[in-house]
Protein backbone atom coordinates (compact mmCIF):
# COMPACT_ATOMS: atom_id res chain seq x y z
CA UNK A 1 0.00 0.00 0.00
CA UNK A 2 1.40 3.33 -0.93
CA UNK A 3 1.89 6.36 1.62
CA UNK A 4 -1.03 8.87 -0.19
CA UNK A 5 -3.46 5.60 0.44
CA UNK A 6 -2.33 5.35 4.00
CA UNK A 7 -2.35 9.05 4.80
CA UNK A 8 -5.77 9.03 3.82
CA UNK A 9 -7.05 5.82 4.90
CA UNK A 10 -5.29 7.14 8.20
CA UNK A 11 -7.16 10.91 8.10
CA UNK A 12 -10.43 8.92 7.65
CA UNK A 13 -9.78 6.46 10.87
CA UNK A 14 -9.03 9.97 12.74
CA UNK A 15 -12.39 11.91 11.50
CA UNK A 16 -14.91 8.95 12.05
CA UNK A 17 -13.10 8.58 15.90
CA UNK A 18 -13.72 4.84 16.82
CA UNK A 19 -9.82 4.61 17.58
CA UNK A 20 -8.94 5.91 21.25
CA UNK A 21 -12.63 6.27 22.29
CA UNK A 22 -15.82 4.89 20.64
CA UNK A 23 -17.13 6.47 17.80
CA UNK A 24 -19.38 9.42 17.28
CA UNK A 25 -22.25 7.63 16.41
CA UNK A 26 -22.16 5.42 19.78
CA UNK A 27 -20.97 9.15 21.94
CA UNK A 28 -24.56 10.67 20.46
CA UNK A 29 -26.51 7.53 20.07
CA UNK A 30 -29.84 8.06 22.59
CA UNK A 31 -29.31 11.76 22.83
CA UNK A 32 -33.08 12.77 24.40
CA UNK A 33 -34.51 16.17 23.42
CA UNK A 34 -34.86 17.25 26.98
CA UNK A 35 -31.53 16.01 27.69
CA UNK A 36 -29.95 18.22 24.72
CA UNK A 37 -30.88 21.20 26.20
CA UNK A 38 -30.58 20.55 30.04
CA UNK A 39 -28.47 23.07 31.41
CA UNK A 40 -25.40 22.09 34.20
CA UNK A 41 -24.53 24.28 37.11
CA UNK A 42 -21.39 25.94 36.31
CA UNK A 43 -20.96 24.86 32.59
CA UNK A 44 -21.74 27.32 30.21
CA UNK A 45 -23.38 25.38 27.63
CA UNK A 46 -25.86 22.55 27.08
CA UNK A 47 -25.00 19.46 24.93
CA UNK A 48 -27.54 21.40 21.88
CA UNK A 49 -25.13 23.79 21.88
CA UNK A 50 -22.31 21.60 21.38
CA UNK A 51 -23.73 19.87 18.56
CA UNK A 52 -24.74 22.86 16.88
CA UNK A 53 -21.50 24.42 17.25
CA UNK A 54 -20.16 21.00 16.11
CA UNK A 55 -22.71 21.21 12.97
CA UNK A 56 -21.58 24.93 12.13
CA UNK A 57 -17.59 24.53 12.67
CA UNK A 58 -17.16 21.30 10.98
CA UNK A 59 -20.02 22.78 7.74
CA UNK A 60 -18.15 25.89 7.79
CA UNK A 61 -14.70 23.78 7.39
CA UNK A 62 -15.99 21.92 4.66
CA UNK A 63 -17.12 25.09 3.01
CA UNK A 64 -13.53 26.13 2.92
CA UNK A 65 -12.09 23.82 1.67
CA UNK A 66 -14.41 23.85 -1.60
CA UNK A 67 -15.79 27.00 -1.99
CA UNK A 68 -13.37 29.17 -3.76
CA UNK A 69 -16.22 31.98 -2.98
CA UNK A 70 -15.81 31.23 0.55
CA UNK A 71 -16.26 33.72 3.32
CA UNK A 72 -15.41 33.46 6.91
CA UNK A 73 -18.15 33.47 9.34
CA UNK A 74 -17.94 36.49 12.77
CA UNK A 75 -15.66 34.49 15.22
CA UNK A 76 -17.23 33.39 17.82
CA UNK A 77 -21.04 35.36 17.11
CA UNK A 78 -21.52 32.56 14.14
CA UNK A 79 -20.23 29.49 15.68
CA UNK A 80 -22.04 29.62 18.85
CA UNK A 81 -26.02 29.22 19.25
CA UNK A 82 -27.75 31.58 21.62
CA UNK A 83 -30.69 28.75 21.93
CA UNK A 84 -29.93 26.76 24.64
CA UNK A 85 -32.06 23.79 23.55
CA UNK A 86 -33.27 22.55 19.83
CA UNK A 87 -37.00 23.46 19.07
CA UNK A 88 -38.14 19.67 18.71
CA UNK A 89 -37.47 16.46 18.18
CA UNK A 90 -37.20 17.21 14.45
CA UNK A 91 -34.57 19.88 14.46
CA UNK A 92 -32.15 17.22 17.49
CA UNK A 93 -32.51 14.99 14.48
CA UNK A 94 -31.88 16.86 11.72
CA UNK A 95 -28.35 18.43 13.18
CA UNK A 96 -27.34 14.38 14.19
CA UNK A 97 -27.51 13.71 10.22
CA UNK A 98 -25.91 16.91 8.99
CA UNK A 99 -23.36 16.21 11.13
CA UNK A 100 -22.96 12.38 9.76
CA UNK A 101 -23.50 14.15 6.24
CA UNK A 102 -21.25 17.08 5.92
CA UNK A 103 -18.24 14.38 7.97
CA UNK A 104 -18.92 11.92 4.72
CA UNK A 105 -18.61 14.32 2.75
CA UNK A 106 -15.20 15.75 4.08
CA UNK A 107 -13.89 11.99 4.27
CA UNK A 108 -15.30 12.05 0.36
CA UNK A 109 -12.98 15.07 -0.36
CA UNK A 110 -10.02 13.11 1.64
CA UNK A 111 -10.47 10.21 -0.04
CA UNK A 112 -10.75 11.19 -3.67
CA UNK A 113 -7.10 11.14 -4.66
CA UNK A 114 -7.21 13.49 -6.99
CA UNK A 115 -7.36 16.11 -4.45
CA UNK A 116 -3.63 16.52 -3.54
CA UNK A 117 -3.56 16.75 0.58
CA UNK A 118 -0.57 18.85 0.36
CA UNK A 119 -1.66 21.72 -2.02
CA UNK A 120 -2.25 24.85 -0.34
CA UNK A 121 -6.20 25.93 -0.76
CA UNK A 122 -6.08 28.69 -3.38
CA UNK A 123 -8.13 30.97 -1.29
CA UNK A 124 -6.80 30.48 1.78
CA UNK A 125 -3.69 31.63 3.09
CA UNK A 126 -1.70 28.56 3.33
CA UNK A 127 -4.14 25.92 4.76
CA UNK A 128 -4.37 22.38 2.79
CA UNK A 129 -6.93 19.69 3.16
CA UNK A 130 -4.33 17.57 5.12
CA UNK A 131 -5.16 20.11 7.75
CA UNK A 132 -8.52 20.90 7.37
CA UNK A 133 -9.42 16.91 7.93
CA UNK A 134 -6.80 17.28 10.91
CA UNK A 135 -8.97 19.90 12.16
CA UNK A 136 -11.85 18.68 11.78
CA UNK A 137 -10.85 15.44 13.41
CA UNK A 138 -9.31 17.17 16.22
CA UNK A 139 -11.88 19.75 17.14
CA UNK A 140 -15.09 16.94 16.91
CA UNK A 141 -12.88 15.15 19.35
CA UNK A 142 -12.89 18.07 21.53
CA UNK A 143 -16.09 19.13 21.73
CA UNK A 144 -17.63 15.04 21.43
CA UNK A 145 -15.72 14.71 24.92
CA UNK A 146 -17.65 17.50 26.33
CA UNK A 147 -20.79 15.81 25.07
CA UNK A 148 -19.34 12.64 26.79
CA UNK A 149 -18.67 14.50 30.03
CA UNK A 150 -22.30 16.81 30.00
CA UNK A 151 -24.08 13.39 29.42
CA UNK A 152 -22.62 11.94 32.17
CA UNK A 153 -22.98 14.59 34.36
CA UNK A 154 -27.01 14.99 33.80
CA UNK A 155 -26.91 11.00 33.89
CA UNK A 156 -27.98 10.55 29.96
CA UNK A 157 -24.60 8.05 29.70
Amino acid sequence: MNQDKQLREQLVKMMRGGQAFRTREELLEGITLQDAGRKVDGVPYTIWQLLDHLLFAQHDILDFCRNSNYHEPAWPDDYWPKETAPEDEAQLEQTLKALDADLEEMIELVQDQKNDLFKPIPHGTGQNLLREAMLVAEHNAYHLGQVVLLRRLIGGL
